[in-house]
């Protein structure tokens, strides 16, 4: 059974509230463009309740994400965000690891894993990024970060868990520079997780999972990615704010 296309929108801490629904209304609106394609929506924290709402009133299938989320259900961890809120908001998904998080606050391999362990318990999608910097590719340890990623942030899950998981290869060298990886350099990546994957559970559980690519994602480049046997969509950044260019992007995908 081929696996469906996902194609998620990470705003960042980008938007206002109204701003926010509008874009929000805006894709639900014109979601059948992409028909067959699943779309997420991933806000700042405090504009979920109101994109949800504005996705809820469109009454579309585009799904509700977050950007982030802390490990425990409750407790005393100021400004942090807990699973249960996430889906007393309405979300499914939660983008777990990016390199943003990775890079600018710490989040090592051990962080993700207890992250992505505590989604899946409630109930959420874990989205969970990898990828390489551009120090790390020109060294010629693309291969050998990714494993690492990969294998320290699921270590521990079951297959039927590894099943519920989407994994974003997110080159840390092409977010919000320019530049993207060729069809062919994210190919390879993705193929590398896929047969990671199989080595976590087997392969018939690795050709369920969604590999998506993420890094400078554009609708005149979408399509080369999405012709790639291993790329199953995309997580957007700045793309995503613009409903033309996301739809655009998940378009490629259908």
């Amino acid at each position: 059974m081929p696996r469906k296309k996902i194609v998620a929108g990470n705003w960042k801490m980008n938007l206002d509230r109204a701003k926010a629904r509008e874009l929000a209304g805006a894709v639900a609106a014109r979601s059948g463009e992409a028909a067959g394609v699943e779309l997420v929506l991933c806000p700042p924290a405090l504009y979920l309740d109101a994109v949800g709402a504005a996705l809820a009133a469109a009454k579309s299938n585009v799904g509700l994400g977050g950007q982030n989320m802390h490990d425990k259900a409750s407790g005393a961890f100021t400004g942090e965000v807990a699973p249960p809120m996430l889906l007393d908001l309405g979300c499914t998904y939660v983008i777990l690891g990016h390199s943003e998080r990775r890079t600018l606050f710490g989040e090592t391999d051990a962080i993700v894993n207890a992250k992505t362990k505590a989604a899946l318990a409630a109930g959420l999608t874990p989205i969970v990024c990898v990828g390489e910097t551009l120090e790390e590719r020109e060294g010629g340890r693309t291969d050998a970060v990714v494993t690492t990623q990969v294998r320290g942030s699921l270590a521990g899950l079951s297959p039927a868990d590894l099943e519920k998981v989407v994994i974003a290869y997110e080159p840390v060298w092409a977010i919000g520079t320019g530049k993207v990886a060729t069809p062919q350099q994210a190919q390879e990546v993705h193929a590398l997780i896929r047969s990671l994957l199989g080595s976590l559970a087997s392969s018939e559980v690795a050709g369920k999972i969604r590999i998506q690519y993420g890094g400078s994602v554009k609708p005149d480049n979408a399509a080369d990615l999405a012709s790639q046997p291993d790329i199953d969509g995309a997580l957007v950044g700045g793309a995503s704010l613009k409903a033309d260019d996301f739809l655009g992007i998940a378009k490629a995908f259908r």
